[in-house]
């Protein structure tokens, strides 16, 4: 199943390939002109349905480039839907296109400033300075100016396709910082740069204009092509249904490794994102701290044993790995608060032949990167195999990885131990093996807390073992979907912002999508 589809609204797309979208509706007829007025009319049209923010008049800084030209004709349209407008041109006008929008705008009536504005005034500044593809660094002056801008008046500066002095590719800043928008009106397609988390406190609020572009010409995009999912995007997934005839143990079987001494919480958090997943069945070896009170915190829970304790306070798990058959289960969650420990030869011949799948998450991923084989392990798997690290645990496992863009480390380490990986970041990113890549765009600091990973850990396992009996190709947009739900309920959930709450939240967003 292709989820999302590839369409304007999902793909991200390099400065390169949206340069070269442009030149061939070029190629086919479109004039240069025609686009400039349809990007122009679309940005007037967003700001004029928001008259709170025009209501003291507006500026366009107007770049040297066809960025400019944008900006001077939504100059023209907000001048002639009565606006007080006015432009500021701090470069020599470069593009033919541009100098003759600017003649025209001198013509009709707009003001052109000549002095910088003033950045403690409440009118609209739409910067239009340089857009896509960016490399000259901006002047200190410049920066300056629209950072007091931002300060005095934080809704109301306005990007067109790219904040000034941002890498529409990374998300990086073009010099030592860039323009920091309340919002940013990105034409065409979104720049993979633009949702980087890199990018957050430059880029504001991101929305997409639309241009027209033919779907003959998205369709020459690749098909590893990353997409962009938002959360009204879970209203076209179709969950896995397992047949109504089936038994708890034919509905989902989870195994669920987890816990120590020193973080007990954890466990009982995965065990409940197993649990709001809906499958059938979850069983568990847990350390017996935790243990001793499954029957009154987890009664739905199956203790199986108890995890071995080292002095440190760190569990042990091959010793379990044992003494259970574990193809009785569909997939195995292994790592939420098992505290990092040198266990020798844990990651051994029982899991590799597992043949379910397996979700190493937390301390299973920081043991993996100790032992002798490291992420290479995971390429002997005869079983689907889904990690889950943050940041600081995807650099361990994979050191020699850039991780300065998110996107693109997912991308490289998914093929290389061919495993689907779940690179949580404030926009995580999701990718294959075979080179499918999705990225949250939407960002909640409410999804950052203690305890919300272990849940995650916990509800993508169950997810994936209902995946997996539900007769269909174990697929990674299950766990894009997943991820994409568990932000969700953290984003959306009213009764609290406790992981625990949150889960009971998120258990019953997925029983009604799936029912």
């Amino acid at each position: 199943m292709n989820w999302p589809q590839s369409d304007s609204e999902h793909l991200m797309v390099s400065s390169e390939q949206m340069q070269n979208i442009e030149k061939e509706m070029f190629s086919i007829g479109m004039p240069v002109e025609a686009l400039m007025e349809k990007v122009g009319i679309g940005i007037s049209t967003w700001i004029l349905d928001r008259q709170g923010l025009i209501e003291n008049g507006a500026i366009v800084l107007v770049g040297p480039g066809h960025n400019g030209g944008d900006g001077l004709v939504v100059a023209r349209e907000l001048y002639m839907a009565g606006v007080d407008i006015s432009i500021w041109c701090p470069f020599p006008l470069k593009k033919e296109l541009t100098q003759k929008h600017f003649d025209y705008a001198i013509r009709i009536g707009i003001q052109n400033l000549e002095q910088k504005p003033d950045s403690n005034s409440d009118s609209l500044w739409i910067e239009a300075l340089f857009g896509l593809g960016q490399s000259r660094i901006i002047s200190d002056e410049i920066v300056h100016l629209l950072n007091s801008k931002m300060k005095s008046s934080p809704d109301k500066l306005i990007s067109i396709d790219v904040p000034a002095g941002l890498d529409s590719d990374n998300g990086s800043t073009v010099s030592n910082t860039s323009c920091k928008a309340s919002s940013t009106l990105t034409l065409g397609l979104f720049k993979t740069g633009l949702i980087q988390d890199s990018a957050i406190d430059f880029v504001g609020d991101l929305e997409r204009v639309d241009i027209g572009i033919p779907d003959k010409i998205l369709a020459d995009l690749p098909e590893t092509q990353p997409l962009r999912i938002s959360f009204s995007d879970l209203s076209t997934f179709v969950w896995p249904k397992p047949s109504k005839s089936k038994s708890k143990y034919q509905r989902g079987r989870v195994l669920v490794i987890a816990g120590s001494e020193k973080y007990r919480g954890a466990a009982s958090l995965a065990l409940n994102g197993a649990l709001a997943s809906g499958a059938g069945s979850v069983s568990a070896f847990l350390p017996s701290s935790v243990s001793s009170a499954l029957w009154c915190t987890h009664p739905e829970v199956l203790l199986l044993g108890d995890l071995n304790t080292f002095q440190d306070g760190s569990s042990g798990f091959s010793n379990v790995l044992l003494e259970v058959d574990l193809n009785r289960f569909d997939s195995i969650l292994l790592g939420p608060g098992l505290g990092i420990s040198a266990e020798k030869d844990c990651f051994g011949t029982e899991l590799k032949d597992f043949k379910g799948l397996l979700i190493l998450d937390a301390d299973a991923i920081n043991r993996l990167s100790i032992t002798s084989k490291g992420w290479e392990w995971l390429n002997d798997r005869n079983g689907p195999t889904w990690i889950t690290p943050h940041l600081d645990e995807f650099k361990r496992l994979f050191p020699f990885i850039d991780c300065s863009n998110p996107l693109k480390a997912g991308i490289e380490a998914a093929k290389l131990c061919s495993s689907s990986v779940l690179l949580k970041c404030a926009h995580s990113v999701i990718s294959d093996p075979e080179g499918k890549i999705w990225q949250i765009g939407q960002v909640n600091s409410s999804v950052a807390r203690t305890g919300l990973g272990d849940i995650l850990a916990g509800f993508v396992s169950g997810m994936g073992a209902i995946g997996l009996t539900s007769g269909k190709r174990l697929d990674t947009n299950l766990l894009a979907a997943s991820a994409l739900m568990h932000a969700y309920a953290g984003a959306s959930c009213s009764r609290g912002g406790t992981a625990s709450a949150i889960c009971t939240f998120l258990g019953e967003l997925i029983k009604k999508d799936s029912s």
